[in-house]
């Protein structure tokens, strides 16, 4: 199972990275879990300094802008 986490502060583009995760992961038949993160401070040990970003399986695939559907595909493959 791969552990999905969406790293933000509850804005826009954090729910718009949350339901285009979703969507990638649903295509793709993952099975996983997602997490939303929203203590900054967790920000922090990822290393992550903009939001919104999305981590999978504890590795950091992307910060600052929600990615295509297709790119998070990829990413979570």
């Amino acid at each position: 199972m791969k552990l999905i986490q969406i790293l933000g502060t509850g804005c826009a583009k954090c729910n718009q990275l949350t339901d285009a995760a979703k969507a990638a992961a649903n295509e793709l038949g993952l099975d996983y879990k997602l997490e939303k993160v929203t203590d900054m401070m967790c920000f922090a040990d990822f290393g992550v300094m903009l939001t919104p970003a999305m981590v999978v399986d504890g590795e950091v695939k992307v910060a600052g802008k929600v990615p295509s559907l297709e790119a998070l595909k990829t990413m979570l493959q």
